[in-house]
């Protein structure tokens, strides 16, 4: 899905609405299932108010015990993206200190808003930051160490072990 909304356009439309419906699979975002849902966008004059409905399934690894799950990626948001001319704001080779109150997503009014792009953004932020397969997981079980004699000893530290039993 390679899809612009031409904003200018969207002012024309019933509503000054569009609607796109989402099937699809994102090449950066590996899923067992497309990305199913769709993306309302709505010219507000000033603004654009986005929202979207989406799922699909990726597989993730448990950060605890390496093992792999299969996980239901839902999103359901929306999100005002502020229309303004950057051409204004925009000197070559002066840096502009910004203040935090305007870092926001804005937009060229003349521009064009790309659904898919943002949809793409939206499911990687509900990705999980802690990546567990269940709430109980334990993690790697760790081999119990014997003190037996004749424990098997892994090859790369026999060296070390005969050096032991030297001292």
């Amino acid at each position: 899905m390679d899809y612009s909304i031409y904003l200018p356009r969207l002012l024309q439309a019933p509503d000054q609405t569009e609607s796109v419906t989402v099937e699809t699979f994102f090449p950066d975002l590996e899923t067992l299932t497309p990305v199913k849902g769709w993306v309302k966008v709505t010219h507000g004059g000033t603004f654009l108010e986005v929202v979207t409905q989406a799922s699909t399934i990726v597989t993730l690894t448990c950060d605890r015990c390496l093992q792999q799950y299969n996980h239901r990626l839902k999103v359901e948001t929306s999100e005002l993206i502020w229309l303004e001319s950057t051409a204004a704001k925009a000197v070559p080779g002066v840096e502009v200190e910004v203040p935090l109150e305007d870092l926001v997503e804005t937009l060229d009014p003349a521009g064009f808003f790309k659904p898919d792009l943002w949809l793409y953004e939206q499911l990687c932020l509900e990705l999980p930051f802690q990546k567990l397969c269940d709430g109980n997981c334990e993690g790697l079980s760790s081999p119990t160490p014997s003190t037996g004699s004749n424990s098997p000893v892994d090859q790369r530290w026999a060296a070390l072990n005969a050096l032991k039993h030297e001292l």
